[in-house]
């Protein structure tokens, strides 16, 4: 996820690490974004800032510089750095914020970092169902928070008891679902703290049920989903939302003819065409190109207009 976690004043010169506070965690100075998004192209970021912990990135917000830009990068999985990079500090939450353990009898407690594959694989251990849909949908915890991620017909707050965040002040918060105001990839609190823990219910089940229907999601991936190439997820929204019988995004790409369309080497997937596929040598100018040449043709012939459900952060390359 990316949030704007000040009102920052132009940057005439890049951030650099001794602008910022001391911390525990690591700073590191011009990271490529192409390595830490899963299309593997981007800009770099000024800086990018590795929290110890939760204290540690409490301990940063509070002291940082009112003028700096702060944004948060989850795993990457479903985010689209530009070529031009982004400004300021740029967080992301590893191994301080990866642990997974069972709270009480029916409830998993998983860090904002942990992968939501590992949370679902730690329930079903534990013999809670409720959480295999996890399975399917890559990324990270604190990714699936922001944007009530899903798959298979559930969602992220379908099974949300609630979430430990930092608000932008530093200040510890804990929050309800109802608090976020949820919906459809939707989450009406996401710019405005940054989650760093989440605790979800489950229901007893046999280990090796639960094992089944995980296995059954991966199958099902792996034969509809690129999920061996360079790819940011799903990347377009379902116009009919959550509504099973509404309209759907890849369906609606195809009926515009726009199946294996290229822009360089971005590629509409083969397989499943709400896929963008990098082959190699894309820029992220050439996916997003491709991107709303797709939303353009849809619109043109379905009059439907796609909204996108990958993140797009930072600047386009001067002279792009």
């Amino acid at each position: 996820m990316s949030i704007n976690a000040h009102n920052p004043k132009p940057q005439s010169a890049a951030v650099q690490p001794a602008d910022l506070p001391e911390v525990r965690g690591k700073y590191i100075a011009a990271q490529s974004l192409g390595d830490l998004t899963w299309f593997r192209v981007g800009g770099a970021a000024d800086v990018v800032y590795l929290p110890a912990d939760a204290d540690d990135l409490s301990a940063f917000l509070k002291n940082i510089n009112a003028d700096i830009p702060v944004s948060v990068l989850g795993a990457g999985s479903n985010t689209l750095a530009r070529d031009g990079g982004v400004r300021g500090v740029v967080i992301r939450l590893g191994r301080g914020f990866g642990d997974i353990m069972r709270e009480g009898e029916t409830q998993i407690r998983a860090g904002a970092g942990a992968l939501d594959v590992r949370v679902a694989a730690m329930a079903g251990a534990a013999g809670l169902s409720g959480l295999e849909f996890l399975s399917g949908i890559p990324g990270s915890i604190g990714g699936a928070l922001a944007m009530n991620a899903g798959a298979y017909g559930r969602e992220t707050g379908d099974v949300l008891v609630r979430v430990e965040a930092l608000g932008l002040d530093g200040e510890k918060r804990e929050l309800t679902p109802d608090a976020l105001n949820l919906s459809y990839r939707t989450n009406g609190y996401r710019d405005r703290v940054i989650y760093t823990a989440a605790i979800f219910r489950g229901v007893r089940a046999a280990p090796d049920t639960i094992k089944a229907e995980m296995d059954a999601i991966a199958e099902k991936r792996g034969t509809s989903q690129p999920i061996k190439s360079r790819t940011g997820g799903s990347t377009f929204k379902n116009p009919g939302g959550a509504n099973p019988d509404g309209p759907k995004a890849w369906k609606l790409i195809d009926a515009a003819g726009c199946r294996g369309l290229r822009v360089g080497d971005a590629q509409v997937s083969e397989l499943h065409c709400n896929f963008l596929v990098n082959h190699g040598n894309a820029s992220a100018g050439d996916i997003e190109t491709l991107g709303e040449t797709v939303r353009q043709r849809v619109l043109e012939t379905s009059a439907i207009e796609l909204d996108w459900e990958i993140r797009r952060i930072g600047e386009v390359a001067h002279g792009a």
